[in-house]
């Protein structure tokens, strides 16, 4: 069974840092496309960042983020991460992971990243 789970969300402070985690099972992550999306309260759901398949995916941002968020994946461990730095109060929202495996898209429940002082 495919399936995606996210964690690492929390409360952090504008300028602040926080890595989330996204456990993949069922497939192997170098076989999918794996991203990142985001939702604010009364807003779309937004691309942040992505990697493509490979062992040497390249990867690709939202221009919102570019230059703070930072897409990795673990191939041993199954996980992809998305570090992020200066977070600013915009990227408060509830981060999903998605991973694009085999014609179908698979998406986690989301952990919530709140940046406030």
């Amino acid at each position: 069974q495919v399936k995606v789970t996210e964690s690492g969300g929390g409360l952090v402070q504008p300028g602040g840092s926080l890595i989330l985690s996204c456990a993949a099972s069922g497939f192997t992550i170098n076989n999918a496309v794996m991203r990142w999306y985001r939702q604010a309260p009364g807003q779309e759901r937004e691309k942040v960042a992505g990697i493509i398949a490979g062992l040497d995916g390249s990867k690709h941002y939202a221009d919102s983020v570019k230059d703070r968020f930072t897409i990795s994946k673990d191939s041993a461990d199954s996980q992809v991460f998305l570090q992020m730095d200066n977070l600013l109060p915009a990227d408060t929202a509830t981060y999903y992971c998605n991973a694009g495996h085999g014609g179908r898209e698979y998406w986690g429940e989301g952990t919530l990243v709140t940046v406030s002082s």
